[in-house]
């Protein structure tokens, strides 16, 4: 057998056989790279490939590693026509590892991740991975969320003023330093709460690196993955966040020259406009929306040198919180009509 100190091959075997899943020789453990947040796992044996995710081993943020979350949404979303890997077994009180972790199948097929990954594809190649993006999306936000069993998954009701709420709580969690401009964006938020909004599922951390494609035509989207942050809400918030993700500050965030910060990938206005063309959606106050985005990417990034800093993996993490300052005054431009775009 293989180990990972974060999972012991031994107890995952023990505990797959004791869901009832065939296990075949010995479970052979293999962190997957790229990711700041969760912990994505490889696990094979003699003839079966599957994903374990669990939350970092140190400096959690509270609410942002929530993995019955995640298992609730992708287990609803089985009978859908939005791609999630199919779903194997949960340990929900985290009794087995400390934490709880979710298992899936393995999906077969490409991430693109990095530029590298991208100077892999041809331009019509790109086009057709933006199409699969914002259809995927617009699957995902036409689900009937209490058909499949999900209507007690949130609370769509004031959920802009939450999020407000919820991101200024995180800041509060993982600065690292003081600064004034997170409060003055969150104040300026909390001013411009849309007084109306749609509800359905979000995901909460949607662009191209969170989606597995088809290793044959990147417009097939076969999985969606990373599904810890999801609920339901305003599905614009997901538009919006796609968009802003696309700010060239992402690359610190990432450390690493991200493939959806690129400029092969049409602007972040032009794929808001393929959004509501798609769903017949109104981008109402997109202002606030891509304010709000702005945020919370900010305080993400923060969120990973936090960790980092309390002893999480590195590679580079640290450094994140390079990037949080210009997404925070990337959402105060937006709110005071100085920044004319989205992102790039």
């Amino acid at each position: 057998m293989t180990e990972h100190r974060a999972l012991p091959s031994e107890q995952l075997r023990e505990f797959l056989i004791g869901r009832g899943v065939a296990v075949v020789g010995d479970l052979r453990v293999e962190l997957i790279s790229g990711g700041k947040s969760n912990l994505t796992f490889s696990v094979r044996d003699d003839e079966s490939h599957w994903v374990v995710r669990r939350p970092p081993t140190s400096g959690l943020t509270p609410s942002a590693h929530d993995m019955n979350r995640e298992w609730a949404v992708t287990s609803a979303l089985q009978p859908t026509d939005v791609p999630v890997a199919p779903t194997v077994a949960i340990d929900s009180d985290g009794a087995l590892l400390g934490a709880p972790f979710t298992v899936v199948e393995f999906v077969d097929g490409p991430v693109i991740r990095t530029s590298d990954d991208l100077n892999a594809l041809s331009d019509n190649d790109v086009e057709r991975n933006l199409d699969g993006l914002v259809e995927t999306l617009a699957r995902l936000h036409a689900v009937d969320y209490t058909a499949v069993g999900l209507g007690e998954f949130g609370r769509p009701e004031g959920f802009a003023a939450r999020q407000v709420k919820l991101w200024a709580r995180q800041w509060g969690h993982v600065k690292t330093r003081e600064l004034d401009d997170v409060d003055r964006l969150v104040t300026a938020l909390a001013k411009r709460i849309p007084s109306t909004a749609e509800a359905t599922i979000v995901h909460g951390d949607y662009r191209v690196d969170n989606t597995i494609v088809d290793a044959d035509d990147p417009g097939v989207i076969r999985a969606v993955v990373d599904w810890e942050l999801s609920t339901l809400g305003d599905p614009l918030t997901d538009a919006a966040l796609m968009c802003v993700y696309r700010r060239p500050g992402f690359d610190r965030v990432v450390g690493f020259s991200a493939a959806w910060t690129s400029d092969r990938y049409p602007s972040a206005d032009e794929i808001a406009q393929r959004y509501t063309v798609r769903t017949g959606r109104d981008l109402g106050d997109w202002d606030f929306y891509l304010a709000l985005a702005n945020l919370k990417l900010g305080v993400i990034a923060e969120g990973i040198t936090h960790r980092a800093l309390s002893g999480a993996a590195s590679d580079g993490a640290e450094r994140a919180a390079e990037a949080t300052a210009e997404f925070i005054s990337a959402g105060l431009a937006q709110l005071s009509g100085s920044n004319t775009t989205s992102g790039r």
